[in-house]
């Protein structure tokens, strides 16, 4: 048999988490082995040919299944059904598609957002399934945003989860990635620590250390924004640190009163949200790197000329 979409292997990756904590690998294989895919089925690969093509789509089907709250990732590699999952299970439905995970609010919002960047709610693996209203150029950008949609969400899943001293560590990483304290030896820093008044990390701009950036970072979960008060108290450290500007870094949003209240106060502070902090980080080959490179080529008119 041929490998299935990814949408026919959601129902097989639920059912291979019910029992327990499980390897992805392990759910692989013993889907492969009910489907009854041949050697030649399981080593098919991408065009890239980096990935296989099965591997591959039981991922896409994993990660929407995560995004409806059926299934969650435990630790690194390995997943679970969430109480959702299991009563969807007990239901025993006859297929799972995404018209079915449609009926959950969270798949839903990741939908609406994912809309934003891209008109599709295909996966990008699959964009022969593209309307034929659309140029192949347009059918591959679409899909490069649906890619770097689904890892900004990866991203933040994987932030959220780590210890918030790595969340600290990580804006420094991506401020000296940024070009932040230039050729300055060791010109960032994190902190995070009992006594040091609120800020988590510096920049120095300089050998000296004249002109420093400080950063507040706030490893807090989707729906938890950040308010106006947490703004002031941030104020308020750089004020003790002489500084300013800063830089206030969340993984969740900032609500309006936030935003006015960094607008109107004396010292310059930039409020990066968890949206805009995954752009960065994708930007700047931050927790993440180039698994492929696509050439696309033209005619040489001069050639021909």
């Amino acid at each position: 048999m041929t490998v299935p979409d990814y949408q026919s292997l959601m129902l097989p990756v639920l059912s291979a988490s019910s029992r327990g904590e499980v390897r992805i690998g392990d759910v692989r294989s013993r889907i492969a082995e009910q489907l009854e895919l041949t050697p030649e089925d399981r080593e098919k690969r991408l065009p890239s040919g980096r990935q296989g093509l099965f591997e591959n789509r039981v991922h896409w089907a994993k990660f929407y299944l995560g995004k409806a709250g059926l299934i969650e990732s435990t630790r690194r590699g390995h997943l679970t059904i969430t109480m959702r999952g299991q009563q969807v299970l007990d239901a025993h439905p006859v297929s799972l598609d995404n018209d079915f995970l449609n009926q959950f609010d969270e798949f839903r919002q990741f939908k609406e957002k994912s809309a934003e960047t891209t008109t599709r709610d295909q996966p990008p693996i699959e964009p022969a399934r593209a309307s034929q209203t659309e140029t192949p150029d347009e059918i591959m950008r679409v899909a490069h945003r649906q890619i770097e949609a689904s890892l900004a969400q990866e991203l933040l899943d994987r932030i959220r989860a780590a210890p918030p001293d790595f969340f600290e560590r990580l804006i420094v990483s991506l401020l000296l990635s940024m070009g932040y304290g230039g050729s300055v030896a060791d010109a960032g820093r994190a902190l995070g620590r009992s006594g040091d008044d609120g800020v988590d990390g510096v920049i120095d701009q300089d050998a000296l250390g004249l002109d420093r950036v400080y950063v507040q970072a706030k490893r807090y979960a989707s729906g938890n924004n950040i308010g106006s008060g947490a703004i002031r108290d941030f104020f308020g450290s750089l004020d003790r640190h002489k500084a300013a500007k800063g830089l206030f870094v969340t993984t969740s949003a900032f609500s309006s009163s936030a935003r006015e209240t960094a607008e109107f106060l004396s010292k310059r502070i930039v409020l990066i949200d968890g949206e805009q902090l995954t752009v960065l980080m994708i930007r700047h080959n931050v927790g993440c790197r180039v698994e492929d490179t696509l050439h696309i080529k033209k005619i040489d008119e001069d050639f021909f000329e």
